[in-house]
């Protein structure tokens, strides 16, 4: 029997968005990460196009004003959101094919065709609100996959965010719901500035949202510790059935802003099926600093 593959979900669309000249979120990075990827692609990795985010999935994450503010930024050559976040001409197409390109992975998944999918997109979106643009971000994809989730009868969705910096947004979408557990371990107290312990999820979703702060200079050690003490039991309670893992990397320890030491060996280890107790198995995803993809399996 032929091993189902792991997708790779990729577009030159993605490289169309500019933020600005000199703007750490530069088309750039994902070149190169394209580069080295496709140069040498792995055992069992299989290449996929990714299609358009519609937009009535959209607006199961964001409102109709923000996504119409989005889509009037489309052939302008620059639009400035907030003070970190600006578009191009081509920002909002790209922004729908990076989302798209988690929700092609994720159905790839559901319909029993992938044991799981890396989507390597930008821009990035974990810190996307539901009504406005922050950090970088202008759609909060994994937000948008997890309704996807559960529009597809998913009906327990975990949410993995190991970037440096908080997804203030991804908490703020599903804070108040019992059925997406959003774990995050970040910098803390770093950009954005949520993302304290005590943050916990409100009303009917306390308990579902578990921060995992790390302090500047913090490595393996501390993040594994933290993992497995504290986010593996409520991961084994909870009994996901489907598993997104917003994907930045800049805890790197050779990352230039981020001040954390995580190495790749940790990243590995996390990311294992032995980190994610009970029935869900993951495969892993990846994605630039700050940039968001997703890994989905459903049993």
């Amino acid at each position: 029997m032929t091993a189902l593959p792991v997708l790779l979900l990729q577009d030159a669309l993605c490289l169309e968005h500019h933020a600005g000249v000199q703007h750490p979120e530069s088309p750039e990075r994902l070149r190169l990460a394209l580069q080295q990827l496709l140069t040498d692609l792995p055992d069992g990795v299989q290449l996929a196009a990714p299609r358009d985010a519609t937009d009535t999935e959209l607006a199961r994450a964001h409102g109709a004003d923000y996504l119409a503010q989005l889509a009037a930024t489309a052939g302008k050559p620059r639009t400035v959101l907030d003070a970190d976040t600006a578009t191009s001409a081509h920002s909002w197409a790209a922004a729908r094919r990076a989302c798209g390109a988690l929700l092609t992975g994720l159905d790839a998944c559901l319909d029993g065709e992938a044991r799981g999918a890396f989507a390597l997109v930008r821009p990035p979106g974990h810190h996307a609100e539901r009504d406005a643009a922050m950090g970088f971000c202008l759609v909060n994809h994994v937000a948008v996959a997890a309704e996807h989730a559960r529009a597809r009868g998913c009906q327990r969705v975990l949410i993995v965010d190991p970037d440096v910096h908080h997804g203030n947004g991804t908490q703020h979408s599903f804070e108040a719901r019992d059925d997406v557990l959003f774990i995050s371990s970040h910098r803390w107290p770093f950009y954005p500035g949520t993302g304290a312990p005590g943050e916990v999820g409100v009303g009917r979703g306390a308990g579902s949202t578990l921060n995992l702060p790390l302090q500047a200079g913090m490595g393996d050690a501390e993040l594994l510790a933290l993992w497995q003490q504290l986010a593996a039991p409520v991961v084994a309670e909870f009994a996901p059935d489907c598993v997104l893992v917003s994907a930045g990397f800049d805890a790197w320890q050779h990352d230039p802003l981020g001040g954390l030491r995580v190495t790749e060996r940790a990243v590995s280890r996390r990311s294992s099926r032995s980190s994610v107790p009970g029935p869900t198995r993951t495969a892993p995803a990846s994605s630039l600093p700050c940039s968001k993809a997703v890994t989905t399996q459903r049993v």
